[in-house]
């Protein structure tokens, strides 16, 4: 069997140290995680990559919103990448779809080409494209060596039957990691359904308190259903409970 490993979703240098703390193999570094995450900044890599031991993939994606890339966003990425492999980033985690919901095989080989001999995940790009069989087979024959995935559904645990199909189909070839929604009291499940045992989670189990004392709520300085006071960060103790449930895994 593959070996079990513990991808956490970090958005923040505090979020980094506490997955590094709680065991994560490897973490996905990203920004603006409440938007589904866009690519991290330069300094933010360079302290965690001095700070803790785990490898750190990076997510490459310029903004919000669909995997549609016109010209400069594609050379925006390519120079990202070019940015992090020279900083000694150990993957990065790309995706770009046709406007028919196919992957783009052209800008998927132009990134992997600048990103050379580093690891490289297919994001969740992956979960928009209309065959996903399909998809796994190109994401192959590229040179992925993983495809993050809910399973096409708006969380792990709701997709765990094409995951299930997915992995049997990858057959040790690439790896589907389940992600989206994955937590510590629901990897033995998603694992006993699909047989998936790499798994991505944010470990966030609840928002941490502002530690300003003057708060302007009349005043959003973003989405407007979300408070500036609540701020997102890894849970120490969650990322160590997801940790200890996959060395149990068999």
């Amino acid at each position: 069997m593959t070996k079990p490993l513990l991808e956490i979703c970090t958005g923040s240098y505090a979020s980094g140290m506490a997955a590094s703390r709680g065991g994560a193999d490897r973490l996905e570094l990203c920004a603006n995680l409440v938007i589904g995450g866009t690519t991290p900044s330069l300094a933010l890599f360079e302290q965690l990559r001095r700070d803790c031991d785990v490898k750190i993939n990076v997510l490459i994606r310029p903004r919000f919103g669909d995997f549609l890339y016109d010209e400069a966003e594609t050379e925006e990425m390519c120079r990202c990448i070019d940015q992090f492999r020279e900083l000694g980033a150990n993957g990065v985690v790309i995706g770009a779809l046709t406007p028919d919901g196919d992957l783009d095989l052209e800008k998927m080989k132009r990134m992997m080409d600048r990103a050379g001999d580093l690891e490289i995940t297919l994001h969740r790009a992956f979960d928009m494209t209309r065959d996903p069989f399909r998809t796994l087979e190109e994401a192959l024959s590229l040179g992925c060596k993983a495809i993050l995935t809910s399973g096409q559904a708006q969380s792990a645990p709701a997709g765990m039957e094409l995951l299930g199909k997915l992995n049997r189909q990858a057959a040790g070839r690439i790896t589907i990691m389940a992600g989206s929604g994955v937590k510590s009291g629901n990897i033995r499940a998603i694992h006993e359904h699909t047989g998936i045992v790499t798994f991505h989670a944010t470990a966030r189990t609840g928002t941490i308190d502002s530690g300003m004392r003057y708060r302007k709520q009349s005043v959003s300085m973003g989405l407007p259903s979300l408070s500036e006071y609540d701020l997102w960060q890894t849970d120490e103790a969650e990322v160590r409970a997801c940790a200890g449930i996959l060395r149990e895994l068999k």
